[in-house]
Order: C-alpha cells, then sequence, then structure tokens
C-alpha cells in the first residue's frame, strides 16, 4: 500500500494515470504530452509499475502502457477500510464469524 501512496503523491504520475484511464499510450506518446525529459517520464513510469498502478508491454520498438485499476481499487479500499469508523465493526465482524465466534462479543 505504501509503494501506492508514494507513486500517487506526484502529480506527474497521477496526470499519466489520467492519460491512460481509458487507453493505453506507448512511452512516447506519453512523454509528448508533458515538458521534461524522456528518461524523466521513464523514471515515473517505472514507479509506476512498480507500485502495480500500471503494466507494460512491449511491442516491436514501442513499450506500451495501460492502467491495473483492480489494484489501485483494491489499495484505496483497503485504506478507506482501515480509516473508515464505520468499517471498523464490520470487519470485527466479519473476522468474528470467519473464526467462528460471536460478532457481537468481539
Amino acid at each position: 500500500m505504501q509503494r501506492v501512496f508514494e507513486a500517487l503523491a506526484s502529480v506527474p504520475r497521477r496526470k499519466i494515470l489520467a492519460y491512460l484511464a481509458h487507453a493505453e499510450l506507448s512511452a512516447g506518446e506519453i512523454a509528448a504530452r508533458f515538458d521534461m525529459s524522456k528518461p524523466s517520464i521513464s523514471q515515473h513510469l517505472s514507479i509506476l509499475e512498480s507500485a502495480g498502478l500500471v503494466s507494460s508491454e512491449k511491442r516491436g520498438q514501442f513499450v506500451y502502457y495501460r492502467l491495473v485499476p483492480d489494484n489501485l481499487t483494491n489499495t484505496l479500499n483497503g485504506f478507506v477500510q482501515e480509516v473508515c469508523p464505520v468499517a471498523r465493526p464490520l470487519k470485527r465482524e466479519s473476522a468474528a464469524r470467519r473464526d467462528g465466534g460471536n460478532p457481537d462479543a468481539a
């Protein structure tokens, strides 16, 4: 979860995710949308990929990137479950039921 939030802390990386929201793009197509060097874009893409937020596929001489929406969704859901006061009792109940105990006693 920590890697995801570190990746999301950067404005350029959030913009890259927005660009990838509806279509996969090549690294060159992504770089063309920014006023920074291609190595800087490559570093941002590497961070997003190591956080599991994007995946890449090499096709010929180009590398294409796409979102991994399930990872972002699951990470954000897990975060919300940790900080949401309504979720805490529900998680206790769920754990008690899983363990075969009384959910009211947990």
